[in-house]
């Protein structure tokens, strides 16, 4: 039995390399958003109202409930949040 090696848990799980990326990529902005929406110290309705979203999806946020978000919605609430985006772009290795 061949033991298979993953770079991410994600690419163990999902089931195609385009969904894992997809799912590192959403988890890094949902970690970002968490931590920045933590340290304003304001109740998840402030937080909320600060992002233009409800306190029922700043729940969802904080909770870590990354299905229920878009790469695209990440996005631009991390903006919202005074965060900057980057995307790095990786050639496949040789």
């Amino acid at each position: 039995m061949r033991k298979k090696r993953y770079d991410s848990g994600w690419d163990a799980v999902e089931n195609s390399a385009v969904e894992a990326a997809n799912m590192k990529a959403r988890i890094d902005l949902v970690i970002a958003l968490h931590e920045a929406v933590d340290s304003w110290k304001l109740t998840q309705a402030e937080a909320a109202k600060r992002l233009g979203i409800t306190q029922p999806r700043i729940n969802d946020l904080i909770r870590g409930r990354i299905d229920k978000f878009s790469l695209d919605a990440l996005v631009n609430l991390a903006a919202q949040a005074g965060l900057t985006v980057r995307v790095e772009i990786v050639g496949p290795a040789a």
